[in-house]
């Protein structure tokens, strides 16, 4: 059985206003109009839904079960009203996101809320990815857009604009390890060391470093491996002070901690819709205090 739509405001409103007179004016309806259109309803669902031998309709035990989904109805109809227009504005219907670990939380956090009062009935996907992965993902159609490291040369199809915030980077090891002791290290010292690093991205022309290598596809994993006392990682500092343990040392380098460029990237052959755009403008603007 299908209800007129008129029907459910009528008694949605009416329950509102406390009067079908009043329900009439908030709707601008006569009041026969309202009391017609709720009769209507009652009729339809087989149940009373106000008590009429006072001067005031008085909701029922029914009416009141059937308003919960009667709200229900018509907060559905509005959002499907509001997804419509966005799709008639050409407005995506879902917009799938790839970022990196070493992408700060409170960034990505105030992202999102924006993103939730722009474009509440978008489906949004996050995922977790580094660098060529990324390129992957984007290729293949897999996600509308990516946040990566500045990368030293992209392919052709990928379009590219610079953020104007940093990421952060330090080398971490366990605080029992006895490098964690020294107060300055060199890179030599390192060497002696397994590393744990990252398996998604080689630099051309790179050359394997030497010693003992562990690696892991992403930031949070080698946080683990690190806080396990399995060797020494480049971290994202965030990620170190949000998600770790206090178990992990910064160890003072020449050169460290850096400072890396972040780049947000999309394919040029399948580019994100409007709210793709949106998203890829609010990343690329200066960030919020």
């Amino acid at each position: 059985m299908r209800y007129s739509p008129e029907s459910l405001e009528a008694f949605v409103q009416t329950v509102s206003s406390g009067s079908f007179s009043a329900a009439a004016r908030a709707l601008g309806k006569s009041q026969s109009t309202i009391s017609t259109a709720v009769a209507g309803l009652e009729d339809d669902l087989g149940v009373t839904l106000f008590d009429r031998r006072g001067r005031q309709p008085i909701l029922t035990d029914q009416g009141r079960g059937v308003l919960a989904q009667v709200q229900q109805i018509l907060a559905a109809s509005e959002r499907l009203d509001a997804l419509a227009i966005r799709l008639a504005q050409g407005v995506e219907p879902r917009l799938s996101f790839a970022v990196s670990d070493f992408w700060q939380t409170q960034h990505h956090e105030q992202l999102l809320k924006q993103f939730d009062a722009q474009f509440p009935e978008i489906e949004l996907e996050c995922m977790i990815a580094e660098d060529a992965d990324v390129l992957d993902l984007l290729q293949a159609g897999r996600v509308h857009l990516g946040v990566v490291r500045a990368q030293p040369a992209l392919p052709p199809d990928i379009a590219v604009a610079r953020l104007q915030v940093n990421a952060e980077m330090a080398i971490y090891i366990h605080r029992d390890h006895p490098l964690a002791q020294q107060p300055r290290l060199t890179e030599s010292a390192l060497e002696q060391v397994r590393q744990l690093r990252l398996n998604t991205w080689v630099e051309p022309n790179a050359v394997a470093p030497p010693g003992r290598v562990w690696s892991a596809p992403t930031y949070l994993l080698l946080l683990e491996m690190a806080e396990q006392g399995f060797g020494w990682s480049v971290l994202p500092r965030w990620l170190v002070t949000q998600f770790g343990h206090e178990v992990l040392k910064e160890l003072a380098l020449p050169g460290w901690p850096q400072h890396i460029a972040v780049e947000a990237i999309w394919s040029r052959r399948n580019p994100p819709g409007p709210a793709g755009r949106w998203m890829i403008d609010q990343l690329c603007a200066q960030p919020r205090a």
